[in-house]
């Protein structure tokens, strides 16, 4: 028998090398003024810019732009919903990184609503139920980690000793177009690919094992899987198999968005909320730096406590999936995958907590706010001092 699941709203997608050339017909189905979020440099130094800004005109479209320069504070947003409300515009396009689709997303669902975000965040404010309408938004990602193009989450941030990471989340968000465009990969610096790369197979990994886990999302990260792992060096080396990297990894990110979204997380990004909230860690570092730690502290703890628990069984199948062997027992599919992730870790060289200025006295802080929806659907409860120990490893 089949368990029975539910499946949330996806985007459509245009998956392909050259798809960015689609983007202006996209945005004139829905009328001919767009709000185009970018980031600060990388796309709008490219010559996809200008190729872009030709066709708009061509088709007619006015277009007016915001640039997002870090991971996104409500005030960004709001800034931006009250420059530009009213202004007649009938559809939003965020080229970016995870940062930039987000805060595209939230743009887009406010436009049209004039209120501020905070009303909507999350365990932040009156969380007001969200009515819409939003504008319809393309997403078009230019790194491979967050998954944002395939969800219904606009996350962000407030940093300092009092804030947050949260997100802004309903149905009505999720983009009405995913473009993913491999090539548009290639210019991304290493430490970027390393940390985004590594956020893909944390949410791959999170969403395999969580208890809302069901066989279609187990299908789809098992292949994400495989894709990060014949995709991440390639890519990550730039060697004559680039493309053929970039292509897997956009692939293996997109998975991991359809899959938290329809799964949630783990421990992983339990912590990341308050460590990217309190300190100045990328998301995609904490996660990288983290996921061997996390995975080690469930291991043990489910060796403890649950045994029979799926996540031991698929814990081991994601050993033999990223080292493209079957390993005789869980235990050994268990150490290789572990082995795996400490040995990735230090080949994309992702920096420990100290770099950002953590220290052990901040632990209890942490674990304090560590206790969201993610943390919820890890696959069983971890105590404070579990939680703690996953930090301790990479502090």
């Amino acid at each position: 028998m089949i368990t029975p699941f539910s499946i949330a709203r996806l985007p459509r997608i245009e998956f392909g090398a050259g798809s960015i050339k689609k983007l202006p017909g996209l945005i004139a189905r829905y009328g001919n003024r767009v709000l185009l979020i970018t980031g600060q440099r990388s796309f709008v130094e490219s010559p996809h810019w200008p190729a872009l800004l030709n066709a708009l005109e061509k088709a007619n479209v006015d277009w007016a732009q915001v640039r997002i320069t870090d991971e996104p504070s409500p005030q960004n947003v709001d800034a931006a919903v009250q420059e530009f409300r009213g202004q007649g515009f009938t559809a939003v396009a965020g080229i970016g990184g995870g940062s930039v689709l987000d805060a595209a997303k939230a743009i887009a669902g406010l436009l049209p609503v004039g209120d501020s975000v905070m009303d909507y965040l999350e365990g932040v404010g009156p969380e007001k139920t969200y009515q819409g309408p939003a504008l319809p938004f393309i997403a078009v990602p230019t790194t491979a980690g967050t998954g944002s193009e395939a969800t219904k989450n606009a996350v962000l941030s407030q940093r300092g000793p009092d804030g947050f990471k949260k997100s802004f989340r309903d149905d009505k968000l999720v983009p009405e177009y995913a473009l993913l465009d491999p090539d548009l990969l290639a210019s991304c610096p290493k430490p970027q690919i390393a940390a985004n790369a590594m956020d893909a197979l944390t949410q791959l990994l999170e969403s395999y094992v969580s208890i809302k886990a069901n066989l279609f999302t187990d299908a789809l990260a098992e292949s994400g899987l495989q894709a990060v792992r014949d995709g991440l060096f390639a890519w990550y080396e730039n060697g004559e198999n680039a493309a053929a990297g970039q292509a897997n990894m956009a692939y293996a990110a997109l998975l991991s968005g359809v899959c938290l979204a329809q799964t949630g997380l783990g421990s992983v990004h339990g912590l990341a909320s308050p460590l990217g909230a309190f300190f100045p860690i990328p998301h995609g570092v904490v996660c990288g730096t983290l996921v061997g730690a996390a995975t080690r502290v469930n291991l043990a703890a489910l060796w403890e406590r649950d045994p029979n628990n799926p996540a031991w069984r698929k814990y081991a199948r994601a050993g033999d999936l990223l080292h493209d062997r079957h390993f005789p027992s869980p235990e050994e599919g268990h150490a290789a995958l572990l082995a795996l992730l400490d040995e990735w870790t230090e080949r994309l060289s992702l920096p420990r907590l100290n770099v950002y200025g953590i220290q052990e006295s901040d632990f209890a802080h942490v674990v304090t706010h560590s206790r969201g929806s993610s943390m919820k659907t890890n696959p069983l409860t971890l105590s404070d001092a579990e939680i703690t120990d996953v930090m301790r490893q990479r502090l």
